[in-house]
Formats: C-alpha cells, structure tokens, sequence
C-alpha cells in the first residue's frame, strides 16, 4: 500500500531499456549496477534465497538467471554451491548478446534470449531466478515472464527485485555521487526503485501469475525476494 514513505507504483522511462542504447554507455552503466548490487544488498538478498535451497538440491544441479547482465549472481551461486558439497552448472540469460559474451567470462554457458518466452522445456532447469529484472515489465508482460520462470523451473523458482520506498531513492541518489555514478545510472536508479514492489504487490503477483503463495521477504538495503517450490504436490 503506498504510505508516507511508499509511493504509488510508477513506470517512468529506464534508458537502459532501450535496445539502441550505446553499448560503451552499456557497460559503464553495468559497472554502476555491480557496484550498486554489491554495496546495497542486491546480491545478498539473492544469495540469501538461494542458500536457503541448497540443501533441497542433488549433487549435481542446474540454475538458469533470467536478465543475468554480468553474470554475477550465476557466478556466485556456483561458489556458494560447491561450499555445500554441491556442483552447480549456473547459465545466464539476456536479451542483449553484449551482455551475454559479457557473462561468458564469468560462467561457461551464456544464452541471448527474452524472458518473456524462455527457449527451454519445461522444468529442465533446477533453479530459475531473476534479479533486479521484474520490475522492468509492466504488470501484463511480469505475469507471462513470472509464468515462464515456473515454466522451466524443476524445483525452485528465485525473484529478487527492489522494495519500493522513499528513503531508498534518496539514499541512491546522495550515494551515486562519491560513487562516481554516471548520469543514466542515477536516471534509471531512481526510476527502478519507483518500478519496485512492496510485499503484498509482488505476493500478489505471483499468486496470480502461477496459483502459488510464494515466500516473500523484505531484505535488507530495501529489497525484497520471493521463492516458491516449482512443483507443490
């Protein structure tokens, strides 16, 4: 619900949306996004969830991020996995071949395609997750993407986005500055949060997008997750 410190829901205009952004400006503005993940909780709160898991997973296991940019969270859930005894074949999914070759760096396995219509059958992949990816679809295309995720997903299904709020604007725009943020970083920083979700929003959407109550949590750094089992009965 918006409140003194939660706006409405706002789509505004994310630059980086654009598929003729430029792709120097691309990847400075990458670099920020890492950054930003890092410093404000982004790639904690997914390694949080994904964690959580683990021990539900067998000793040889698959995880698909959706919208994976640098391939960071894939390249971290493969650590993360063999500290618990378990080989993870992690692959990154984006809609931009930049950022695929990007991820390729960090995991072997890179596929350019749209999360809106996912080339794999369904549940062939043990974990699908996306991060900070959700809010950029307004609520018609979330759903179908939402749908795809379960799609594919055989066991577990991961999102992790931003919680929307006031204080988390302000607080990334006065940090953008010592950060050395580009201008496009800051511009589409503020406008991801005022695309972000509360609790009761992104459980809602869920519910509707696939019929399950996922388990939805604030985070820390004013994010927010949601995991659900792919398969309930």
């Amino acid at each position: 619900m918006p409140g003194l410190l939660t706006p409405s829901r706002q789509r505004g205009i994310e630059y980086l949306d654009s598929p003729d952004v430029d792709p120097a400006l691309r990847q400075r503005s990458h670099r920020d996004i890492r950054l930003s993940n890092t410093l404000f909780g982004g790639l904690r709160a997914f390694l949080l969830e994904f964690e959580r898991i683990v021990p539900d997973l067998p000793q040889r296991a698959t995880l698909l991020d959706i919208g994976t940019g640098a391939g960071d969270m894939p390249a971290q859930s493969v650590q993360l996995a063999r500290r618990h005894g378990i080989e993870l074949t992690a692959i990154g999914l984006d809609a931009v071949p930049a950022l695929v070759v990007s991820t390729t760096r960090r995991i072997p396995l890179g596929v350019c395609a749209h999360a809106l219509a996912l080339p794999f059958a369904a549940r062939s992949i043990d974990v699908v997750c996306c991060s900070q990816l959700l809010h950029h679809f307004d609520d018609a295309n979330a759903l179908i993407a939402l749908g795809e995720l379960h799609r594919v997903a055989r066991r577990y299904v991961i999102v992790s986005d931003l919680r929307r709020n006031w204080l988390a604007v302000a607080g990334l725009w006065g940090a953008s500055f010592p950060l050395g943020f580009h201008p496009v970083s800051r511009h589409d920083g503020v406008v991801s949060i005022l695309r972000g979700f509360t609790i009761e929003e992104l459980r809602a959407l869920v519910r509707r997008a696939v019929g399950v109550d996922a388990d939805v949590r604030a985070r820390l750094g004013f994010r927010i997750t949601a995991t659900w089992a792919a398969v309930t009965s």
